[in-house]
């Protein structure tokens, strides 16, 4: 995937009990749809390990890294910052700039997703805030609408390395198998 410069996501919020599954989505599917890292808050440990795991069965490269601090990292990004939130510009308005940025400017993106409410200072400090719809929805949807607009489908044709394992398409039924039987 990584003819373009990094895409980092950044969990910004994570709220222990109630955030556990979403915060692994939210890892799962920026691993799945082209991202080369995920952050995620140092409380959310759990969701670290399972994108973890699920990166050693099914392959990379994709790494998982706790933060302390989510808000500095939006805060000391070196390259562009895009903040996924209903309140913002259409992403259909602004991808073609967003990827146009993304490739010229041989910096890494940070795509922030909240949790709780997001502080104002992130929107400020966002060079995009970025609505995928100006409705309520799941986040993890909005990150997966985006990554598909940011690569243009690209990442769905993505090779995946090493893992022990991997899914076979098929019409009907569920196949995995051993990636030494390819």
């Amino acid at each position: 995937m990584n003819e373009t410069p990094e895409v980092v996501v950044l969990r910004l919020g994570h709220r222990p009990g109630r955030d556990e599954r979403m915060t692994t989505h939210v890892g799962l599917t920026a691993r799945a749809l082209g991202a080369d890292r995920v952050l995620l808050p140092e409380n959310a440990g759990q969701s670290l390990e399972t994108v973890e795991d699920i990166t050693d069965r099914f392959g990379g490269p994709f790494e998982v890294e706790l933060t302390d601090s989510p808000r500095a990292v939006v805060r000391g990004w070196a390259g562009r910052v895009v903040h996924l939130t209903m309140y913002g510009e259409r992403v259909q308005d602004v991808e073609g700039e967003i990827r146009a940025a993304h490739r010229d400017d041989d910096e890494p993106l940070l795509v922030v997703v909240g949790a709780e409410k997001v502080p104002f200072d992130v929107y400020e400090e966002a060079d995009w805030n970025v609505g995928v719809t100006n409705q309520p929805h799941s986040e993890v949807a909005g990150l997966a609408v985006f990554l598909d607009r940011l690569f243009e489908g690209r990442e769905l044709e993505r090779e995946w390395e090493g893992g022990d394992r991997r899914v076979v398409p098929q019409e009907t039924g569920k196949r995995v198998v051993p990636t030494d039987e390819e």
